[in-house]
C-alpha cells in the first residue's frame, strides 16, 4: 500500500498493493481508519467522499492491485463512540473455536450477533475476536452469516489465507450445509430450488430479498430429515451464496423457517414462540473443503445449540 499524498487529516490517495488484493473496501477502511465510527465510514462511501479510481463504488467492492483509493478527512470517534463488545460475547468467543491453524480459524457463531459492526450495529463477532486477541495482526471474515443464524464461520488470520479461501468460495470448492426447521409439513423428500433473488430496501428502510427474474441466479438443495406434526426439519445445501438465500427459497416453497421474523408467518411464529422458539431455526452445521496449503480434506461440524436440540425433542 502506497500513500501518494500523506496530508492527514486532509485528503489521502492510497495505491493498493498486491497484499490487499480482493479485500472488501469497507474492511480495508475499518483497518486503515481505526477510531473512525463505522457509520461515518459507510456514509462517506455511500456519498462518494471515498472513491476508487475517481469513481463511486459500493462498500462491498473488492480491491485490486493498483487501485487508487481516495480517503477524505475523517474525524476519529469520541471515547463513547468506540466499539463495545458485550462481556457474554467475549466469553462465548473464547470457547467457540472449532479449528485453528496459522492461516485461519473456524468458530461456532452464536445466534443474535452480527458478524461485524455497521448499519446501526456498534460491534459484532469480528470486533469481539479482535478485542480478545489483541496480539493478532490480522483477523478478517472470509464469509458471512445472518445475525440470527448460528454455526460454522470462517475467519482468516493471514491475508494470503483470506485470498486462498476466497478462491475456494468463488470456484464452488467449499461445501456448506445448514439445518433448518420449516413451518408446516413439507412432504417432499428432496428438492432443488433454482430461483433468482433480487435485493431491495422497502419504505421502512428494511433490506429484503424476493424471488424475481431480474435478480441474481441462486440455487439451494433441500433434503427432508424429519417430519413433525407442525414443522419439518431439513438440510439445506446452498450452491450459491446470495443474501437471505435459504430463507427466501424456503419461503418460495411455501414453508418459511420457524422464527424468521422477516420472511416467516407471524401467526405461526407466535405459536412456535409459545413452545420456546425465541430465535430463527437456521444453523450452519457443516463446512468441508481442502486445506488451501496442505490439500488435506477438512470437515468442520458445529453442534446444534442445546436450546434448539431440546426444542426438537419436544416436537411430535
Amino acid at each position: 500500500m502506497t500513500i501518494i499524498k500523506d496530508l492527514v487529516p486532509k485528503v489521502q490517495l492510497i495505491q493498493i498493493s498486491e497484499e490487499y488484493t480482493d479485500q472488501r473496501l469497507d474492511n480495508f477502511l475499518f483497518t486503515l481508519l481505526k477510531g473512525v465510527p463505522k457509520s461515518r465510514i459507510y456514509r462517506s462511501v455511500r456519498t462518494g467522499e471515498v472513491r476508487v479510481n475517481k469513481g463511486r463504488v459500493d462498500a462491498k467492492y473488492r480491491l485490486l492491485a493498483g487501485d487508487i483509493v481516495r480517503i477524505p478527512p475523517l474525524r476519529t470517534a469520541d471515547r463513547e463512540e468506540t466499539s463495545f463488545v458485550a462481556n457474554d460475547l467475549r466469553v462465548y468467543l473464547q470457547n467457540s473455536v472449532l479449528f485453528e491453524d496459522d492461516g485461519f480459524l473456524v468458530i461456532n457463531k452464536p445466534a443474535g450477533f452480527a458478524v461485524h459492526g455497521g448499519s446501526g450495529v456498534s460491534s459484532g463477532i469480528i470486533e469481539g475476536l479482535r478485542i480478545i486477541r489483541p496480539d493478532a495482526h490480522f483477523l478478517e471474515l472470509v464469509h458471512r452469516l445472518d445475525k440470527d443464524t448460528s454455526g460454522c464461520l470462517l475467519i482468516a488470520k493471514k491475508r494470503s489465507a483470506l485470498r486462498a479461501l476466497h478462491v475456494l468460495f468463488r470456484e464452488d470448492l467449499i461445501n456448506k450445509s445448514y439445518l433448518a426447521l420449516l413451518q408446516g409439513q413439507w412432504h417432499e423428500k428432496h428438492k432443488i430450488v433454482n430461483a433468482p433473488l433480487l435485493k431491495f430496501v422497502n419504505q421502512g428502510g428494511e433490506r429484503r430479498v424476493v424471488v424475481n427474474k431480474q435478480g441474481k441466479d441462486a440455487e439451494t438443495a433441500f433434503r427432508r430429515v424429519k417430519l413433525f406434526s407442525e414443522s419439518t426439519l431439513v438440510e439445506a445445501f446452498p450452491k450459491t451464496g446470495r443474501t437471505h438465500q435459504i430463507r427466501v427459497h424456503a419461503l418460495s416453497m411455501g414453508h418459511p423457517i420457524v422464527g424468521d421474523e422477516r420472511y416467516g408467518n407471524d401467526d405461526m411464529n407466535k405459536l412456535f414462540s409459545i413452545k420456546g422458539y425465541k430465535r430463527m431455526f437456521l444453523h450452519a452445521a457443516n463446512l468441508a473443503f481442502k486445506h488451501p496449503v496442505s490439500g488435506e480434506e477438512l470437515t468442520f461440524i458445529a453442534p446444534l445449540p442445546d436450546q434448539l436440540t431440546k426444542l426438537l425433542h419436544n416436537e411430535r
